[in-house]
């Protein structure tokens, strides 16, 4: 097939088996994994939800909070990420960074 012969319609209808049939393919494949998935977790006498539950528990534990608002101490902040209004505020008035963090 040539495709620069073909006319618009035809490219279009063209694109749209093609697109069927990367989804019939794309669900093979899944399939095709899951199962390499579950023989090899089963050749080492895991379920598949162990291995999931394994993975997953390796998640981030929260980081311990630095910096407390002296106005609401119940806000607190770790120091990553974007800073919250209130420690912008207070560095916008000319303190320290250091005049917020939680003694220890």
């Amino acid at each position: 097939m040539n495709i620069a012969t073909l006319s618009y319609p035809e490219l279009l209808d063209l694109k749209k088996q093609v697109e069927q049939r990367i989804h019939e393919i794309q669900g093979q494949e899944k399939s095709k994994a899951m199962q390499q998935i579950r023989e090899l977790a089963k050749t080492y006498g895991l379920s598949v939800e162990e291995v999931l539950a394994k993975a997953s528990g390796a998640a981030r534990k929260p980081v311990e909070a630095k910096y407390a608002n002296p106005a609401n101490p119940e806000q607190t902040w770790s120091g990553r990420g974007r800073k919250p209004v209130w420690v912008q505020e207070h560095l916008d008035s000319g303190k320290t960074l250091e005049s917020l963090e939680i003694a220890k």
